[in-house]
């Protein structure tokens, strides 16, 4: 039996505060084998991250406190991370043992140029010239796939795309050609084209160099196309642990069950999502137990395609509530002498489509393929450059800001981070009710609360949440706070802008499943914008794929799935983690 290259024993990390301890990590022990892909996958709260953080010697004390634990690094001798001083860790960190964290935007100096941070690392390690450093960052840049890697060295971290940032941040965790890279997160909130590409380019990197890779996240379709084994962790604990083939192919946990059943099917159309309360019940002592019938083994859930012909019959007999002729929307983007533009970015490309009464549009494609500016244009948060926004007849372009403003409370918007989203320093009550009060739907403030109180049963939080602040909240709760404001003004038309590509998988089910139920109730519209297509599959009646500004395929999701017309889409369905097909 070959020597593991990290073996982690009995460790125990906990988080204290005045009011708390959190026991993040609860007495896990798991081996990583030279060559070999492990990926670690959970929830946020599971312990993954936290776990990879150990290893590098990063948690932060306080509050965090490694209680118990060795982590043993084998090369030439057995050495316990856990034992060497800051100073000595440093020679570790970078070289043996590097780190692709979750955000490169964050983790990247913003105001120094890409090549410089990533010459630093050689330098340090490698004991370098300024000259011999350059030449290795532009090489590094080339084997991770960097277009113009010459002038890359020289560009800052916001003149790159989210893909590119991430690339800088792979050429430089493998700068040192360390033993171990740990890739926490390395994809989230990456299209499923450009996740296609890192996830290829790191399997390739860690054979050519035969690394061994810990590759954290909570999306169990990314492990698969990447992992020789996989470990799943919950609240601490690890639950399971298996090859890829072993884990899809006859999961033991409930839980485990669950994180494979939560992402959007393919192949079928269910009426609700599968959710983990579906797969298993926790009591009070933290023990789970295996629910015997789960939702997606009943058959009453699928929506067949007599059903779905029917809806479409109702839908597509009525008048359009939204209709889009000709919009464009342009960014100067260079101005000759007298500051008249002279070249343009073309994000909304001259595009036309209707939207009906109680319809999901699904609007899908890469970043920078519009999407955004199209939802932000129609609500005139942009201004369009050209083109007509019909909703319900009247075109909006013509309106003036007061007229705008009463229109506005019938089309609204759900954005995608639910954290920066809300105002960290006034309560969720007052969150929900600060548009009331803008648009004047009350005459008093009891009225006010108690339509707040309304909401926040409507989102299934406690009416407890109504004086407490964002911060005590996570991700998933809110975004359906998010979801209550939006509610507020008894809007019509709503538009969701990646208002689940932050989330867990399971909280990301649960909000589709809110979002589904709140339209069933109340007649909602639609237009749902993301860069993951199963998603968008799952919610959409008809969908756009949006490719530079432009529109590429326009109708039935379901058809453009079974049959897509354009190379771009075709690209686009193939990006799609294999499992999830």
């Amino acid at each position: 039996m070959s020597t593991a290259l990290l073996e982690v024993k009995n460790l125990s990390i906990e988080f204290r505060s005045d009011q708390q301890t959190i026991q993040a990590v609860k007495n896990i022990a798991f081996t990583l084998q030279k060559g070999e892909i492990l990926g670690i996958v959970g929830e946020s709260g599971s312990g993954k991250s936290v776990t990879a953080l150990s290893i590098m010697q990063l948690i932060a004390s306080p509050p965090g406190k490694i209680n118990q634990g060795e982590i043993i690094f084998n090369t030439l001798k057995k050495i316990n991370l856990l034992s060497l001083s800051e100073k000595e860790m440093v020679s570790y960190r970078g070289k043996e043992i590097a780190m692709i964290f979750q955000e490169p935007m964050t983790s990247l100096n913003p105001v120094m140029k890409c090549g410089k941070q990533v010459s630093e690392i050689v330098k340090l390690h490698l004991s370098l010239s300024s000259k011999e450093a350059k030449e290795k960052t532009i090489s590094l840049f080339q084997e991770v796939q960097l277009p113009r890697p010459s002038e890359m060295y020289h560009a800052y971290p916001h003149q790159l795309s989210g893909g590119q940032k991430q690339r800088v941040m792979i050429a430089m965790a493998i700068a040192c050609n360390p033993a171990i890279l740990i890739a926490d997160e390395p994809t989230t909130a990456l299209d499923v084209s450009v996740q296609k590409g890192i996830l290829e380019l790191l399997k390739n990197l860690q054979q050519t160099r035969k690394m061994s890779i810990l590759f954290i996240t909570h999306d169990l379709g990314i492990i698969a196309e990447v992992a020789d084994r996989i470990m799943v962790m919950y609240k601490g604990l690890i639950v399971e642990e298996g090859s890829v083939k072993q884990l899809f192919s006859n999961p033991k946990h409930p839980y485990t069950k669950g994180l494979i059943a939560c992402r959007p099917n393919i192949k079928k159309r269910y009426k609700t999502l599968p959710i983990i309360a579906d797969f298993m019940i926790e009591n009070a002592n933290g023990v789970i137990s295996e629910k015997m019938v789960s939702l997606n083994d009943n058959v009453s859930n699928v929506i067949r395609k007599e059903e779905r012909k029917e809806l479409q019959h109702q839908l597509y007999s009525k008048t359009p509530i939204l209709e889009i002729k000709n919009l464009k929307t342009y960014f100067p983007v260079r101005k000759n002498i007298l500051g008249k533009p002279t070249n343009f970015v073309k994000a909304v490309n001259d595009i036309s489509f209707k939207v009906y009464p109680g319809e999901t549009l699904g609007l899908v494609g890469e970043s920078g393929c519009g999407k955004t500016t199209l939802g932000r244009t129609i609500l005139r948060l942009i201004e369009p450059t050209e083109g007509c926004i019909y909703y319900k007849g009247k075109d909006i372009t013509k309106l003036s800001l007061k007229e705008l403003r009463k229109e506005r409370k019938k089309i609204q918007i759900i954005f995608q981070d639910p954290y920066s989203s809300l105002n960290p320093r006034i309560t969720i009550g007052n969150a929900i009710i600060e548009p009331m009060k803008v648009h004047q739907i009350f005459s008093t403030d009891s009225q006010c609360k108690e339509k707040a109180m309304e909401l926040l049963k409507k989102v299934n939080l406690p009416e407890t949440s109504y004086n407490r602040y964002p911060h005590e909240f996570s991700g998933g709760q809110r975004q359906r706070i998010c979801i209550a404001r939006t509610l507020a003004l008894d809007p019509e038309l709503i538009i969701c802008d990646e208002s689940v590509s932050a989330l867990d998988v399971s909280i990301q089910a649960q909000i589709l499943n809110l979002l589904n139920d709140l339209k069933k109730e109340f007649g909602f519209t639609y237009i749902f914008i993301s860069h993951d297509l199963s998603v968008v599959k799952y919610m959409s009646d008809r969908m756009i794929v949006m490719n530079k500004g432009k529109i590429e395929e326009y109708g039935d999701a379901d058809e453009i799935y079974s049959n897509p017309q354009t190379e771009y889409t075709k690209k686009l369905i193939q990006s799609i983690p294999k499992f999830l097909n």
